[in-house]
């Protein structure tokens, strides 16, 4: 596999992780994830296109494998705080959680 094919997997995981993340039901939960996982601001809402500019913009988030893997796990700490807690909400639809089984 190219370089350059490892960096538009590892942009589409940071804005398909960004757009989760925009989805936790929990406000205290979601403040971890914009002080430890993308800054608020460098992925508009909702896009998860790649673009020419996305190397870029999103290169101290895919460049370094450390950093790229500690992006992944914060992501995933946060959704199993949000699995306990208050769910996904998007669209209108709230997911359930551990509390509500």
């Amino acid at each position: 596999m190219s370089k350059r094919m490892n960096k538009i997997e590892r942009m589409k995981m940071v804005k398909a992780m960004e757009f989760i993340a925009r989805q936790i039901n929990d406000e205290d939960i979601f403040m971890g994830w914009l002080y430890a996982g993308v800054a608020d601001g460098d992925i508009q809402y909702g896009d998860l296109d790649i673009t020419m500019d996305d190397e870029e913009n999103l290169y101290c988030y895919i460049e370094d494998e450390k950093d790229f893997a500690d992006l992944m796990t914060t992501f995933l700490r946060l959704m199993a705080k949000t699995w306990k807690s208050g769910g996904l909400w998007c669209n209108g639809v709230l997911s359930q959680t551990k509390n509500a089984e």
